[in-house]
């Protein structure tokens, strides 16, 4: 039976999607207004000067050749700039940014979820979430492969995973320059979502000068960097005005705990919730989320059963429950679902038990689908057995079941 798309829950899934080339893109006009200010300041000064000399008759034809000379290379290496930057950064994502408006649009024209244009956009989807997934695993490559097989370059985000993975694999080799050069790019927006996450490198860096002893480095980095801060984070500038005192094999807690090397960890663990929080993206791969909503829709409490298993249930599934890359390892993570109708399942063949094909009980009560007994009373001469005691009766024993 067709199926309407549910458009608007689908798109609940796509905010990301458009969310991650429009920042890129907004980056790229930040970098090109930073240009326009910083060298086109120059160009408006020598011009106010040179009208002011031309007011006050001290204007030297020759001064005023050089300056406008001058003026006009400056604008014609900012042009460049800015030509190159519109062809290396803006015209790419306003590319992207075009061909996944296009691909969301094109929902509009399905009319169903069994219409093969459905089936193929469907698919599509599927790739990027395993794209997105190896991403955030640290399998870039297989990502990459999965991108280049399935063409789908523009549909999924490589260069910004690649690029968390490049400032996060600096901070695990306890540098801080990657994450600050990103905190300067991105210095408004994260403003704007009250990320601490600059300060904490530059506490991390002043703790890495503490440790190696050399105070007055130390000094002079904590008057630049961390007194700015003293307004929001007056009693950890105050702390760390302290550990110089304390030398790395302290015992006292709370400078033990600064010197602590899990604290790089928590600084992974920050910058990319920081990333995460300013393209939309959720803490958990897109996969995961959409598998999540299944899974509550068939998690009960029998699924944690042995006796209830069934076999085509993920959340039963018997290995599930001591594999961590498992469906059920997902669905503990959800909770039990809400079923005002009930569907009873068979347990021999997985199918659901309705007008069409009765349960039918044994005389020790166990139930099972009409369908699945009669091809077993079919290959055992009329005989059926119950799988879960052993028990064996006549197929004319069973009693019919009617649900209510």
């Amino acid at each position: 039976m067709a199926t309407k798309v549910n458009t608007e829950g689908i798109l609940m899934f796509e905010q990301p999607f458009a969310k991650v080339p429009y920042e890129n893109y907004r980056k790229a006009f930040r970098t090109s207004q930073r240009n326009i200010e910083r060298d086109f300041t120059p160009v408006q000064n020598t011009a106010n000067e040179l009208l002011a000399n031309a007011k006050r008759g001290s204007l030297n034809a020759q001064d005023a050749i050089s300056s406008i000379e001058g003026m006009i290379g400056k604008v014609e290496s900012l042009k460049r700039k800015l030509s190159d930057l519109q062809e290396t950064s803006a015209r790419p994502t306003q590319d992207v940014i075009r061909e996944r408006l296009q691909h969301l649009s094109s929902m509009e024209s399905v009319s169903s979820t069994s219409s093969p244009e459905f089936a193929r956009w469907a698919d599509t989807r599927l790739d990027r979430w395993l794209v997105d997934w190896c991403l955030r695993n640290g399998k870039e490559n297989t990502a990459k492969k999965i991108s280049k097989q399935k063409d789908i370059a523009t549909l999924v985000d490589i260069d910004l995973f690649t690029d968390i993975r490049r400032i996060e694999d600096a901070l695990l080799r306890h540098s801080c320059t990657e994450a600050l050069a990103w905190c300067t790019e991105n210095k408004s927006a994260l403003r704007k979502i009250k990320s601490t996450l600059e300060f904490d490198l530059r506490l991390q860096e002043y703790i890495e000068l503490s440790r190696v002893r050399k105070a007055p480095e130390a000094i002079a980095y904590s008057r630049k960097y961390l007194l700015p801060w003293q307004e929001t984070h007056l009693a950890q500038v105050q702390q760390a005005s302290a550990l110089l005192a304390y030398p790395p094999t302290t015992s006292c807690g709370p400078y033990k705990r600064l010197y602590d090397p899990s604290r790089w960890y928590n600084l992974v663990r920050a910058f990319r919730a920081a990333v995460y929080n300013l393209n939309s993206l959720p803490t958990d791969p897109l996969l995961h989320l959409a598998l999540y909503a299944g899974l509550a829709s068939l998690k009960l409490p029998a699924c944690y059963c042995h006796s209830t298993k069934n076999v085509d249930c993920p959340v039963c599934d018997g290995e599930a429950w001591g594999s961590s890359q498992s469906l059920g390892k997902l669905a503990q993570e959800v909770p039990f679902s809400h079923h005002a109708n009930s569907t009873i399942v068979c347990r021999i063949s997985g199918k659901i038990m309705d007008a069409d094909n009765m349960p039918m009980a044994f005389p020790d009560g166990n139930v099972y689908s009409r369908e699945a007994l009669e091809e077993m009373a079919a290959k055992n001469g009329g005989v059926v057995t119950c799988p879960r005691l052993g028990t064996t009766c006549e197929f004319a024993a069973l009693r019919k079941v009617f649900i209510s």
